[in-house]
């Protein structure tokens, strides 16, 4: 593929992008409930793990939010690469920003203390090669973070065999953004290779030097959002999840649509 273009923030009047960075939003504006407080966990497990002082972070896929907390995103210098050219030019706090593809694009090894992976693999047709980039990125002993949708939840199998144009109808109509589907803006196109599967990426993980120190899977933010926005579409789909639940084997649960994990390398 050809060079991918870097705009580094340091000179972004050139491309009109406002020097005075948008207000960070850490948690990716989750309402309370299970993915919250993961996430919660997930920023205190990363300010008692991370190195102390100035950090070396590698977002693969960055939107308009960082997913760190502000106290870790103000002493990292972050590097954001993303295939999309408008999410690229929306980016207002990593130093770096890079146009490419975080299945293809290299680094020098050991080159990061850690690397975020959030709300992406589920859009990438080559999960293994992304996460092997990964890996070789990674200082020894750094961290991957990675949040994913579920493929085997509800959500995720509507997500996975609904067309596109569904996708943006409930991001717009039942999420309320009015701005869903438009260039830059999710949702974006799915692909769920089969290294989405919880299982399945544990597995992969270990066979290549990485180990899963933290693993929740939460109920899917998408239902308390419907909770609050759409009681009675949420009490309906909130229904049909609780007879899944009765017929499927005990212990399932199909309103767990998102996870959180973890990766050190050893």
């Amino acid at each position: 593929m050809n060079k991918p273009a870097t705009i580094d923030f340091a000179t972004a009047t050139a491309i009109n992008i406002p020097a005075a960075a948008a207000p960070v939003q850490a948690l990716h504006d989750l309402v309370p409930g299970e993915a919250r407080d993961s996430l919660l966990a997930v920023h205190e497990l990363l300010r008692r793990e991370l190195p102390q002082g100035r950090l070396a972070v590698y977002e693969a896929g960055g939107g308009s939010c960082s997913v760190l907390p502000p106290e870790l995103l103000s002493r990292s210098r972050v590097t954001v690469v993303d295939i999309d050219e408008d999410q690229v030019r929306n980016n207002t706090y990593a130093d770096e920003a890079i146009l490419g593809d975080v299945q293809t694009y290299n680094f020098g090894k050991e080159s990061f203390d850690l690397v975020i992976c959030y709300n992406v693999i589920e859009h990438l047709p080559h999960v293994d090669a992304a996460l092997l980039n990964f890996r070789d990125a990674l200082k020894r002993g750094g961290m991957i973070l990675i949040g994913a949708p579920n493929p085997r939840s509800l959500s995720g199998v509507v997500t996975k065999y609904s067309p596109h144009w569904f996708h943006v109808w409930f991001y717009r109509h039942i999420r309320g953004i009015k701005d869903a589907g438009l260039p830059g803006e999710p949702p974006f196109p799915t692909f769920f290779h089969p290294l989405v599967t919880l299982p399945r990426l544990e597995a992969f993980a270990a066979a290549n030097g990485l180990e899963m120190t933290y693993r929740r899977e939460v109920e899917s933010p998408r239902y308390p959002e419907m909770r609050r926005r759409k009681p009675l579409f949420a009490a309906l789909v909130d229904a049909g999840a609780a007879v899944l639940n009765a017929v499927l084997p005990r212990g399932t649960d199909v309103r767990r649509g998102d996870y959180h994990v973890i990766l050190r390398k050893s």
